[in-house]
């Protein structure tokens, strides 16, 4: 795995471990991997997960920052947003707010798939268009289709017609639209797929991944897996 060489790496040059270039200060890193859990993207239901159980969410209050993993204070943090850190330590905050727009600064990395020529991953700057992004970084549409909509944000994003293909992808922009950036999935289609296919599909995953705890997730989706269902087959 390259990430674990990364990090074995980072222990032979002294960068991890016990008192770093003789400072007295100690940091390491530890990869666990878990099942892939979609409620793992909870940060509660990750630490459970973290310490050996269940993947279900905690109650809160407490906090994770007040009581984490093994009961002890834990900031969570995602990878994306750890990525940032060595870019504005070496060049400076103001450097980096040079990318982005003044409300949402800095970049956002995207999976892009579906039907486009290009799949695959970019990170552009906040506030490019999603029109740009599919165009320049994805290649634009597979020869012969024509855009319909994406999938934004992931399983819960929003779908996007092609009436916002010029959209600003940032947290205001996409707010305009009960929008979200979520995960940085872009799930493009073209103008023969069908969004009652592609609603019954995400329904059915969280039909699947849904932990149970509460009724509206519980009960809720199930019925509108039931409904969607019903749609499907007319």
């Amino acid at each position: 795995m390259r990430l674990q060489k990364a990090i074995d790496d980072c222990r032979n040059y002294g960068i991890l471990g016990t008192n770093i270039f003789e400072s007295g200060f100690d940091l390491d890193i530890e990869i666990k991997i878990g099942a892939g859990a979609y409620v793992c993207g909870e940060e509660t239901a990750l630490i459970e997960s973290l310490e050996g159980n269940r993947g279900h969410p905690r109650w809160k209050p407490p906090f994770p920052g007040v009581k984490g993993l093994w009961q002890a204070p834990t900031v969570v943090n995602n990878v994306e947003t750890l990525a940032n850190v060595p870019f504005i330590i070496a060049k400076g905050a103001d450097e980096y707010r040079k990318y982005g727009t003044p409300e949402c600064t800095g970049t956002k990395v995207y999976t892009i798939l579906g039907d486009v020529a290009h799949p695959g991953l970019c990170e552009v700057d906040m506030g490019t268009t999603l029109r740009t992004i599919i165009n320049e970084y994805a290649g634009g549409m597979k020869k012969g289709f024509k855009f319909k909509a994406a999938l934004v944000g992931g399983a819960a994003g929003v779908i996007l017609p092609d009436r916002l293909l010029d959209v600003k992808m940032d947290f205001s922009s996409l707010n305009q639209y009960a929008a979200v950036l979520g995960s940085g999935a872009i799930l493009v289609m073209n103008e023969h797929q069908s969004i009652v296919d592609m609603l019954w599909s995400i329904l059915r995953f969280f039909r699947h991944e849904s932990c149970g705890k509460c009724a509206p997730c519980k009960n809720g989706t199930q019925q509108l897996y039931r409904l969607i269902t019903k749609i499907k087959k007319r």
